[in-house]
């Protein structure tokens, strides 16, 4: 146990005192690289600490770990200090986005039924699973996206927590967005970006934003991680609601209800410049005006690969002006490209494909600029 520890006052103002704990809330800002000033004095870690990536004074390390700073910010305690460099997700995506030069997002959704022979009736075989494709995968991506439900309902959210961290300890760097869409108020919504946050240590999370502001507070209170707000997605349903035009305002003539979605996330939504928007690949006219209402917002695509997307039209409609600012995001294409023993050879084949597909697609559409 750590001894006492100094008062800790975030850039946000959001504060932290006591010993705290695995579970406790964090800050808006957290602590990521201790610098120490005073080497002599700092507690040691016990093994059970070091095992949960807790540090010392009962913070739990961020997954974080690379990109450029966002604060800094001066840490006391009884004895020592030192001080605290904060990175952001979006700071994390864009380094990923240029070192890996690669806008592939793998989505991982395992379905126990399509799981290979050899892994079924293993206690861990989701995990096992997913970790073969992700080490497999890593290097073509700029991100992973696990889809929560498809680990809650097999009771497997041990597993979940167990990927998400083998990520950021085999691959850091690349940022992980729990697929939950989530969408509540109040202390329900609080819950729900605990456990996507401190639980599951997912760096960003997508986030349904249809019962309004109050439904995002909560979220926005974690200001070093990402958000991404369903706006126009790809399933055909979306058009039932979200293509739907608003009745004229103020002299301004109706436009659909995603467009409005797109300028709230953009301004009221966005108090941190971590939030981003998922915009369909089945609707690329519908992408471009999204593109056009926020022109450096990150924007997850899903819907390419086994629902249809094209690609040349996803990358065209969607890069920003320096040709990144995408997540194209492909699942079932990837997982599912052979269902033997060398599953993870055939996956990684299969997105080794589809990033090089995007990169010609930008380059294409870069060069005609």
């Amino acid at each position: 146990m750590c001894g006492p520890v100094a008062e800790i006052t975030q850039p946000t103002g959001a504060r932290l005192t006591g010993t705290g704990g695995r579970r406790g809330r964090r800050p808006a800002h957290r602590p990521i690289d201790g610098r120490l000033t005073d080497q002599s004095a700092a507690p040691q870690q016990t093994a059970s600490e070091q095992r949960s990536g807790i540090s010392p004074c009962g913070t739990r390390k961020s997954p974080i770990i690379r990109g450029e700073p966002y604060s800094e910010t001066r840490v006391a305690r009884s004895g020592f200090s030192y001080t605290a460099t904060t990175v952001t997700f979006l700071s994390t995506l864009n380094q990923r986005w240029h070192s890996a030069d690669s806008m592939l997002c793998v989505g991982l959704d395992p379905d126990p039924e399509r799981l290979p022979q050899n892994l079924r009736g293993a206690t861990d075989a989701v995990f096992l699973f997913c970790r073969e494709i992700v080490d497999a995968c890593a290097d073509l991506v700029c991100a992973f996206k696990p889809q929560i439900a498809y680990f809650a309902a097999i009771g497997a959210e041990q597993q979940l927590e167990n990927l998400i961290a083998h990520i950021h300890d085999h691959h850091p760097g690349i940022p992980v967005i729990l697929d939950a869409k989530r969408g509540d108020i109040g202390a329900t919504a609080q819950r729900y970006a605990q456990e996507a946050f401190e639980r599951y240590g997912a760096d960003a999370v997508t986030v349904n934003p249809y019962m309004g502001t109050d439904s995002l507070t909560p979220w926005l209170e974690w200001s070093d991680r990402g958000l991404f707000l369903l706006c126009r997605t790809s399933n055909p349903g979306g058009d039932d609601l979200q293509a739907r035009s608003l009745a004229p305002d103020a002299g301004e003539p109706g436009r659909p209800l995603y467009a409005h979605v797109a300028d709230l996330a953009q301004s009221r939504w966005n108090p941190h410049g971590q939030t981003g928007l998922v915009v369909g690949a089945t609707y690329p006219d519908e992408l471009a005006v999204v593109r056009a209402l926020c022109p450096s917002m990150p924007l997850l695509v899903p819907g390419i690969g086994a629902q249809g997307g094209d690609i040349p039209a996803t990358v065209e409609a969607g890069r920003r002006a320096d040709g990144a600012g995408l997540l194209i995001n492909s699942s079932r294409a990837i997982l599912y490209a052979d269902s033997g023993p060398a599953y993870a050879e055939a996956a990684r084949h299969a997105a080794l494909q589809t990033r090089d597909a995007i990169r010609a697609a930008r380059d294409a559409a870069l060069g005609s600029a």
